[in-house]
């Protein structure tokens, strides 16, 4: 059965829950809906091209499959672990292409992070790694 935020004695948790699970949905959607432009934009970065092409449905399966996974109490906090990891992968990314450490700054990401820039798409990453890690570090009810 899927039960979402019925738990209100952790609020962080549910709340890192709720907002990473309507995060990889809609990220994942907007990728699967136009993906030849998210393909474009995967092409456009700083690692090799053949990476391009497996890490382009690789992330996208990910972001779909962390959403499902996060719908379900007995996965969701396993769920939330992965995807604090992965946004800790994309802010360590963001953060080397936003010091410079690479040969080339590849465009922005596209959707609602575009306007952001890389400043303000770090800062949007590090406020969901921090969110959950609180919600990880907090008592959750299993049962």
């Amino acid at each position: 059965m899927i039960t979402i935020a019925t738990n209100f004695k952790d609020p962080i948790y549910q709340m890192a829950a709720i907002l990473y699970l309507s995060l990889w949905t809609f990220t994942g959607m907007e990728k699967l809906m136009d993906y030849d432009t998210y393909l474009g934009e995967i092409r456009n970065q700083v690692f090799p091209l053949a990476w391009a092409e497996r890490l382009a449905p690789t992330v996208l399966i990910v972001e779909l499959l962390l959403a499902v996974l996060l719908l379900y109490k007995k996965t969701r906090k396993t769920a939330l672990l992965l995807s604090t990891l992965l946004m800790t992968a994309f802010t360590t990314y963001i953060g080397l292409v936003w010091m410079g450490a690479f040969p080339r700054v590849p465009f922005s990401c596209a959707g609602f992070l575009e306007t952001m820039g890389w400043t303000g798409h770090f800062l949007f990453n590090t406020g969901f790694v921090i969110l959950g890690i609180m919600g990880l570090m907090g008592p959750q009810k299993t049962t």
